[in-house]
């Protein structure tokens, strides 16, 4: 999906060779990164990446042992609390009030920012059209499905109109008709000049939505740009899928033929890296029982070939 190219004379975000450490762990490491004004900027990286204390230092709810961060022209954390009057956040856990409706929860949570009733209560029937729970509006909490708490948690990050909005894994869990749904709301926020600062493990949701992105891990920044500049830059163009029962024996055979560039073995099935996908799909033809998948490279096959395939806990 094309994406206009955000205002880089604006910076709204400035993170300059971040570091925190515990005890003797670096959870981030030398960290540097801008955020233009209106553009979706992802932080990607497996768990334990350091993504969840890269974000709560962004906010200034911890303290880095070095580097810089100016948020929306503040220095963080000196000035966290200013800042973050301009700032929305949806975190990973949604932490709606189950004891309120779904207008209390909006009411409640503006109040946080100061904001005068009058003034909440003009913005209340937009939040909950964008939302999509203008019929729920009296519903409980806990009378609503997953996308519905999750558009409702989105909506409340919205309620004092801020500049930037930070969105800690926004899908997890979702259904794919309240993934795209999200995504929808995401991209009316984008093309209404809103910023965005994302981490998901959806490589999809970061390539639609992500007009930049930086992978981390270990702490590290080891890739930035926009997710197609890093799929050219860094990925074999086609990619073959092979399975089934003698896939090792068919992969050393492969290996011999050199029809591949790259090649992994992960379980029954090989990941195939090439230029020309002919070759391999005729290399797989020649063994009987083997199933095979081509497509085009994607972000995910970039970050696992930057990040690896080992689970992470």
């Amino acid at each position: 999906m094309h994406m206009l190219a955000p205002d880089s004379a604006q910076t709204v975000l400035d993170v300059r060779t971040l570091v925190k450490r515990f005890g003797e762990a670096t959870a981030v490491d030398g960290l540097s990164f801008t955020v233009h004004r209106g553009e979706c900027f992802g932080l990607l990286g497996p768990n334990g990446a350091g993504k969840s204390t890269t974000l709560k230092l962004l906010l200034g709810l911890l303290v880095p042992d070095s580097g810089q961060i100016s948020l929306l022209g503040h220095s963080i954390p000196t000035q966290a609390q200013t800042a973050r009057l301009r700032v929305g956040v949806v975190p990973q856990a949604d932490a709606l009030d189950p004891d309120f409706t779904v207008a209390e929860n909006l009411v409640v949570y503006a109040r946080y920012f100061g904001l005068p009733g009058d003034q909440i209560r003009a913005r209340l029937p937009a939040l909950l059209e964008f939302a999509g729970l203008s019929q729920r509006a009296q519903a409980r909490v806990d009378q609503l499905s997953g996308g519905m708490r999750r558009r409702l948690a989105l909506a409340r990050a919205l309620v004092n109109d801020p500049d930037l909005l930070f969105l800690d894994e926004p899908t997890t869990g979702l259904d794919p008709q309240a993934r795209h749904l999200i995504w929808e709301r995401l991209r009316n926020l984008l093309a209404a000049g809103k910023t965005i600062v994302l981490t998901t493990h959806f490589m999809e949701e970061a390539q639609r939505l992500c007009s930049r992105l930086a992978i981390i891990d270990h702490g590290l920044r080891i890739a930035l740009d926009t997710p197609e500049q890093l799929v050219h830059d860094q990925i074999e163009p086609q990619v073959v899928e092979v399975s089934g029962d003698r896939v090792a024996e068919w992969a050393s055979y492969a290996a011999v033929q050199q029809c591949c560039r790259r090649l992994e073995l992960v379980g029954d099935t090989a990941f195939v890296y090439c230029d020309d996908a002919g070759p391999v799909i005729a290399a797989a033809e020649q063994f009987q029982g083997l199933r095979y998948l081509k497509r085009p490279a994607n972000l995910e096959d970039v970050f696992l070939k930057l990040t690896g395939r080992d689970l992470r806990d």
